[in-house]
């Protein structure tokens, strides 16, 4: 008997980039090639390049600023971390809010199920994945809050579940201040999340 792998045993992680059928079980088996992945409908998808500064900027000024006020109440992680919301959706939002009576979903391989609240900070190369395919599965798994922070337009838009339906809700800029019913603590202004020197030279040089 020939007991050689099969040629599909032998696949690295980039050759199975747009797989249909590809399971977390199959995505967490994979060898760690130093790229980032997610499994969006069963097709194995590559994260954009990895995010600039300013997007990292970003991210950890909204990080503080929620963590400011929010800390006690919620726990507040950061990508890269897996969230599993069934074994064909695995998605590594930029932000994400899990509510202390929901901490039974936080385990050894990362958050299984919908969080309370995800973030996505838009990049060049993933406005269409956040925008669309990414809120599609967001609303079919239940996520009640999705905001998608844009750093060219310096908004925040604010996506709630209607019924089955993850609606925009409101689209926040300047000195608005950004609130949440779902998550009282939250209360912070776009503005502040940009007022950052290195932020500021860094978008003006785009």
């Amino acid at each position: 008997m020939d007991h050689k792998k099969r040629p599909e045993d032998k696949k690295r992680p980039e050759d199975r980039v747009g797989e249909q059928q590809v399971t977390y079980d199959i995505y967490a088996a994979m060898p760690d090639d130093g790229l980032r992945y997610e499994v969006l409908d069963g097709s194995l998808e590559l994260m954009s390049p990895g995010p600039n500064t300013s997007h990292q900027i970003l991210s950890y000024n909204l990080q503080f600023t929620l963590a400011s006020g929010c800390r006690a109440e919620h726990l507040i992680l950061s990508a890269p971390l897996d969230v599993i919301l069934s074994p064909t959706n695995v998605v590594q939002p930029d932000l994400i809010f899990v509510r202390p009576e929901r901490a039974d979903i936080v385990t050894k391989r990362g958050i299984e199920g919908p969080p309370d609240l995800v973030v996505e900070i838009l990049s060049p190369g993933s406005r269409h994945r956040d925008r669309v395919r990414k809120l599609r599965i967001y609303e079919k798994h239940g996520v009640p809050e999705y905001w998608i922070l844009d750093p060219g337009a310096q908004t925040l838009e604010q996506h709630l579940l209607t019924g089955d339906r993850l609606e925009l809700s409101r689209v926040y800029e300047g000195e608005e201040a950004v609130t949440s019913d779902r998550l009282p603590c939250v209360s912070f202004t776009v503005a502040g999340l940009f007022d950052d020197p290195t932020l500021r030279r860094l978008l003006s040089s785009n």
